[in-house]
């Protein structure tokens, strides 16, 4: 298939990469032109804008930051509006506002050019083993006929409903994600000022009901002292902002998701928004005055 893809970033190459493996012809735009140039030498086509891409396209993709950049791409000058012809479809992947995912698709209706908010879930590994989840939003018929593509890039891909709801799933998991990272952090700072090896805590403990895939994820990498963005604060930020946004408009109450997004405001005004989610552990480390680390602490 003939796909656009616009934004290259984290999680946005590795995904267009597996389309290319996977035989589709790409045609891909971002503003980091070293990430261009990558897919070009995997086999892509270079494209100036989102309607250039659009104009050679079957299916556009976009991977984007957050909604203001979703809307200047798919409706702003020289966006897939612009470059709206019979039979294109359009994916967004992004993690952005729901409301903002059923303005597009609205405006997009009216050109006749069917949209599905589609976003992931997995962090940068999973999108480089194509291993990603993916909850979608949108025309059940639609979806059936770009599942293949999504396939391609993720392990699991479940149809959630009708448009906006990829985006409220996406909500909902990026709540849980924050909270648990959250409470790993706290727990094993709480082994550690105990006098306990956090890392024994953690083998002890995973294989149980406490244990999870975020905790699998993100425990070794704050026991390394690795906070290599997979998933960087100031995307978890907005994402929350987000979800805090959502919840008010439906009168959803949210304390836990609150308090963790205060936290992370922390970490950004410490500079450290550029940094995996794990670096939530730093909040705790700051309040309990240690450096969490495997190794028996000294008494």
């Amino acid at each position: 298939m003939k796909i656009g893809f616009i934004g290259l970033g984290i999680m946005g190459r590795p995904m267009a990469k597996n389309l290319v493996k996977a035989g589709h012809e790409l045609y891909v735009n971002d503003r980091n032109q070293e990430a261009v140039a990558d897919l070009v030498a995997q086999g892509a086509t270079a494209a100036a804008n989102a309607k250039e891409a659009a104009e050679q396209a079957e299916l556009v993709i976009t991977m984007l930051p957050n909604s203001p950049h979703v809307k200047a791409v798919a409706l702003g000058e020289g966006g897939i509006i612009e470059g709206a012809h019979e039979g294109l479809v359009y994916v967004d992947m992004s993690s952005i506002a729901p409301l903002v995912s059923r303005e597009v698709h609205d405006v997009l209706a009216e050109k006749r050019i069917p949209m599905l908010d589609a976003p992931v879930s997995g962090g940068e590994p999973k999108a480089i083993d194509g291993t990603m989840s993916v909850m979608v939003g949108g025309d059940k018929a639609v979806f059936d006929q770009v599942a293949p593509v999504l396939d391609a890039m993720a392990g699991d891909v479940t149809y959630v409903g009708e448009i906006g709801a990829g985006n409220i799933a996406k909500l909902a998991n990026q709540t849980i994600v924050a909270v648990n990272i959250a409470a790993c952090a706290e727990a094993f700072t709480l082994a550690q000022k105990a006098g306990v090896d956090p890392e024994a805590v953690y083998k002890a403990i995973r294989g149980g009901l406490a244990g999870s895939t975020v905790m699998d994820a993100k425990v070794p990498m704050m026991l390394e002292r690795n906070f290599k963005p997979g998933f960087r604060i100031n995307l978890h930020i907005k994402d929350l902002g987000n979800v805090l946004d959502t919840g008010h408009g439906v009168d959803a109450p949210l304390p836990l998701t609150s308090l963790v997004r205060e936290m992370m405001s922390v970490l950004d005004g410490d500079g450290h928004a550029g940094e995996d989610h794990s670096s939530l552990v730093k909040v705790y480390e700051k309040l309990a005055n240690i450096e969490l680390k495997p190794g028996q602490p000294e008494a």
